[in-house]
């Protein structure tokens, strides 16, 4: 099998090295979930058109995401001699400059980086940017660098070697290297995969299935999506080694119903994949039979949990099953089954193309190797990295904003993982490292890679309504305690951000904490675990809202009220697009009235007159909502 893959090797070297050195200027555009509303598509077609237009000396091309989301849309130029310019920002009405300087120089004005080759005078080399010095990039090593529609610039930077390297090697014997490897499920199941894989190779039933878990639903997490946009064979290779350990021969490629570029992609290096006899019978020349089919996803949170996928691909409703059995023993259509996720199958291929102790020179001794992190929230560098397990948080965060400490707002709170894996104070989260124990150390999860950071203009009582009605929305219904509880997780923070909070819904919380452990899955069992941890290390802030009706964020809309509190040409304007006319200029100056709907368009044209304050609070009557001398029985009782 490795002369059948030095073959595809051979074959897809030359389209490669058109890329590496290209006969004449290269610009490349990268096109991915992230770059298209910066308008990438638009700057793509504006530098085609005008290389036609003009008969100019260069190819246009597209490449995947590389992670620097906030710069886009990039474009890169790469030069015949193999040198590579990153330009940022650039605009379909910035082409015509870009062309014009770019091509036979530098366009200083939107030069980012030099991406490879010598020094350029003004322009530094990506390498030393601490955003990309901080990543050991091996997952997304080809992410933003190979066209992600070619299978030959896959193969030709080493792809499916792992997978030829697989094929010379006794299945235990992988199952033990990755048992060595310490690769757990990279979804936030934290589950050792080659135990996992062990549980599928010892059934006996056939046939078997690999199911692909790409059902990335937690806010802020696009770890998978960017994987499968800008190298979608990593995870059909590591696929492969997985059916040849297990003996599946079958497979699916679940992918969420909102990423249709994803699935596109997906379905085109499947295609591919089989063209090339890697999917299908005799694969590599091998007796390996295994065919893949890509699945789009019912649209619903919970098809996320591997059961609830199974459900769904039964073409049942998509609701959690209760378990054992396990998918391993009954999974999809009741036959032997196993999930991953796309980044755990991508891991898989990388240890066995790279070796062990390559994968294991990075992370700590509980949790070796790399993973990729997505970045959100309130920091101007939104994006994705891939770092060793272990990082520190701190670390990750510095390059995520990198204004001084000084100047940046307060970091109020980390979300890491999505709406079941809780939050914690700033201040505590950045005395963390990148690994899944520290986070269950503090009674939440790490996740499956999203960092969502959160300053103090976000409202810790909003976020739980946000959160709770996600997951209450999300609920498949089936147990009441799930669908049940999490409707009185909305309700009470509803009322709390109205101003009608109430001393008892600290112990209302511990009591829907307690209930929901008995649902049937973890969305129900997970739920209660950002309203605990809220109540737990942001006592004080929903202390206010109860006793004082005040929202120290200025969120709220039952506690805050607009004025106008300075001048601006701009209040006619404002004036003009509020749908209540509630602002109204009597005798010379502005006001706005009780008409104000709070819906913030007035603040979008006019912020420098119109400020957001405190309500007037109203009188406290009911003395019981006074907390500094109220405690909890855990029944909602005072003692």
């Amino acid at each position: 099998m490795l002369n059948a893959y030095e073959e595809l090797r051979k074959r897809s070297a030359e389209a490669w090295q058109s890329i590496e050195r290209p006969p004449r200027p290269l610009i490349r555009v990268p096109i991915a979930t992230c770059s298209i509303p910066a308008g990438a598509n638009e700057t793509l077609a504006a530098l085609r058109r005008e290389v036609a237009d003009k008969g100019l000396d260069a190819d246009v091309g597209v490449i995947g995401e590389g992670g620097l989301c906030w710069l886009e849309p990039l474009v890169e130029v790469r030069k015949p001699d193999g040198s590579a310019l990153l330009y940022q920002k650039v605009t379909a009405e910035q082409v015509p400059k870009l062309l014009d300087e770019a091509l036979d120089g530098v366009c200083h004005d939107l030069a980012f980086a030099v991406g490879a080759g010598g020094d350029v005078e003004g322009v530094p080399q990506l390498a030393d940017f601490d955003y990309w010095a901080l990543q050991e990039r091996r997952l997304i090593a080809r992410c933003g660098v190979i066209e992600p529609e070619s299978i030959d610039h896959f193969i030709a930077t080493g792809g499916y070697g792992g997978l030829a390297k697989a094929l010379e090697t006794d299945p235990e014997e992988i199952i033990e290297t990755l048992n060595e490897s310490t690769l757990r499920g990279r979804s936030g199941s934290n589950f050792p995969t080659g135990t996992k894989w062990g549980f599928l190779r010892r059934q006996e039933r056939s046939p078997k299935y690999l199911l692909n878990n790409a059902d990335e639903g937690d806010p802020g997490a696009f770890v998978n999506r960017i994987l499968m946009e800008s190298d979608p064979h990593a995870t059909i290779e590591g696929m492969l080694i997985g059916a040849y350990v297990t003996g599946a021969t079958k497979g699916f490629i679940y992918i969420r119903d909102e990423y249709p570029l994803a699935i596109e992609r997906m379905e085109r290096a499947v295609e591919q994949a089989r063209e090339r006899g890697l999917l299908g019978a005799g694969v590599l020349g091998t007796d390996l039979e295994f065919d893949l089919r890509v699945w789009r996803a019912a649209g619903s949170y919970v098809c996320g949990e591997e059961s609830g996928l199974i459900a769904s691909l039964d073409d049942d409703r998509g609701m959690p099953r209760i378990r054992p059995p396990f998918p391993a023993e009954k999974g999809v259509f009741d036959l032997p089954s196993n999930v991953n996720n796309v980044e755990t199958y991508a891991s898989v291929a990388l240890i066995m193309g790279q070796g062990l102790d390559a994968w294991n020179a990075h992370g700590t001794e509980r949790n070796r190797g790399t993973k990729i992190f997505s970045i959100t929230g309130h920091v101007p560098r939104t994006g994705i990295l891939e770092l060793p397990l272990g990082t520190p948080l701190r670390a990750l965060y510095e390059v995520a904003d990198p204004a001084p400490w000084q100047e940046r707002r307060p970091l109020k709170a980390v979300q890491a993982g999505g709406p079941l894996t809780g939050i914690l104070p700033g201040h505590m989260a950045l005395k963390l490292n990148l690994e899944p124990e520290e986070f269950r150390e503090l009674g939440v999860l790490m996740g499956g890679g999203g960092i969502v950071f959160i300053d103090d203009t976000a409202c810790v009582v909003d976020l739980n309504i946000m959160f709770s009605w996600f997951l209450e929305d999300e609920s498949c219904g089936r147990c009441t305690t799930c669908h049940g509880g999490t409707q009185r997780m909305t309700e009470i923070f509803n009322r709390i951000a109205s101003g009608r909070g109430r001393a008892s819904d600290y112990g209302k919380m511990d009591i829907l904490g307690e209930m929901l452990q008995w649902s049937n899955c973890v969305h129900g069992s997970a739920a209660p675990t950002i309203m605990l941890k809220s109540a737990e290390h942001f006592r004080e802030e929903i202390d206010e809202h109860i006793v004082n009706r005040r929202c120290p964020a200025l969120v709220c809309r039952d506690l805050i009220r607009y004025e106008v509190t300075g001048e601006s040409e701009k209040l006619p304007e404002a004036a003009a697009i509020c749908p209540t006319e509630a602002i109204v200029e009597e005798d010379g100056s502005w006001r706005i009235n009780e008409r104000c709907i709070k819906c913030d368009a007035c603040r979008d044209i006019a912020p420098e007159a119109i400020t957001v304050v405190d309500a007037a609070p109203e009188a406290v009557e009911d003395p019981t909502i006074h907390l500094q001398n109220v405690g909890r029985d855990g029944r909602g009782r005072m003692n």
